[in-house]
């Protein structure tokens, strides 16, 4: 006999059980958590552990038969895990605001909509919020695949004691929103000055005539725009929900696979994930092949060099100090004999942290 076809109510009803069940299991879940959350608090333990997150995510993907995609599943337990952190203490993060910009939606995007969000106004504000204790982590862009390094982050490092914690790739898509949702409606476009530059082709191309303006931020550019129905902003397709905007058009930046790389920054060193990446900063003693002695260590011992990047030393002219990225952990024993060689060749070496490589 074929199997009977259910009807829609019944369908429905199966999915408002398993609704049904689903909140149970959050509760009983809740439970176990704040049971952790004592235990912690009586070994003085951290009530956040980035690892553990870690291994929640990659033990349920390896495990999902389908068809909830594994990134749809990690979505929703982003706000399980966040739900539940707030539930133990309440988590606060800095990040480079405003509200609704590239940083903004990193910082949702690692720790979920129940930590607590607060904008900054630039990126040495993010660190002194850490360093003060008035927040957790700070989340501050690093690079750009299209446009480079962020230097006001670099530089950050010179001066604070701060670690990264994990680093987040986000896939960044500009937007051209206005209040019509017309492009012949456009006589000016407001945007931040990385979001034009990664979409100038377009546009010359498509509005070339156009007055373009730089402004402090995306969001800038579309509270602005809210209020203005002969301009248009370049800003991320959550700024158009947040502003009652209209998209004009969608995916404007010239290059795709457009990723912006942030770092979250804390004061602690994090464990060995078992895939990390160490982050240094180093100045070399002025000598003959100095630039080359410095990689010897790494290349000797097949260390994977991800990322080398100069910038000038502040207070001496014509001096720069280096920061690398490579594969490993500062635990890991290659990586640790490859930074105590480099040390014998630099004025001085500083860890800025080993992490879990982003995926």
């Amino acid at each position: 006999m074929p199997e009977k076809q259910l009807s829609l109510a019944e369908l429905r009803s199966s999915i408002d059980s398993i609704d049904d069940r689903i909140m149970r299991l959050l509760n009983e879940r809740a439970h176990f958590v704040l049971e952790v959350g004592k235990l912690k608090q009586s070994q003085s333990r951290d009530f956040h552990v980035p690892n553990r997150e870690r291994e929640i995510y990659e033990r349920l993907t390896s495990e999902n038969p389908g068809p909830f995609s594994n990134e749809a599943l990690k979505s929703v337990f982003r706000e399980i895990i966040s739900a539940s952190l707030a539930l133990e203490a309440p988590m606060r993060v800095a990040f480079l605001g405003p509200k609704a910009t590239f940083s903004h939606l990193a910082t949702m995007e690692q720790f979920g909509l129940s930590a607590e969000l607060v904008p900054q106004k630039s990126i040495p504000a993010v660190f002194e919020e850490v360093e003060k204790d008035r927040a957790l982590y700070g989340v501050v862009p690093v690079e750009n695949s299209t446009e480079g390094v962020i230097s006001h982050t670099l530089d950050m490092f010179m001066e604070s004691e701060l670690k990264i914690q994990s680093e987040i790739l986000l896939e960044v898509s500009h937007y051209l929103l206005s209040k019509t949702g017309r492009m012949e409606d456009i006589k000016k476009v407001y945007s931040h000055p990385q979001p034009l530059a990664q979409c100038r082709n377009w546009l010359e191309e498509n509005l070339p005539h156009i007055p373009v303006v730089d402004v402090a931020s995306t969001t800038m550019a579309a509270q602005i725009v809210s209020e203005d129905y002969s301009a248009a902003a370049i800003a991320s397709e959550y700024a158009a929900s947040v502003y009652d905007l209209k998209v004009v058009r969608e995916r404007i930046e010239d290059q795709v696979n457009n990723f912006t790389r942030f770092l979250v920054i804390g004061k602690k060193l994090t464990d060995s994930s078992g895939d990390d990446k160490t982050s240094l900063m180093f100045a070399v003693k002025d000598e003959p092949g100095i630039l080359y002695r410095m990689l010897e260590p790494f290349a000797g011992r097949g260390v994977n060099l991800c990322k080398i990047e100069s910038r000038p030393m502040k207070k001496k002219a014509w001096e720069y100090i280096f920061f690398l990225d490579l594969v490993g952990h500062i635990t890991d024993p290659i990586v640790e004999a490859a930074v105590q060689e480099l040390k014998g060749y630099c004025q001085f070496v500083k860890l800025l942290g080993s992490y879990p490589r982003s995926k």
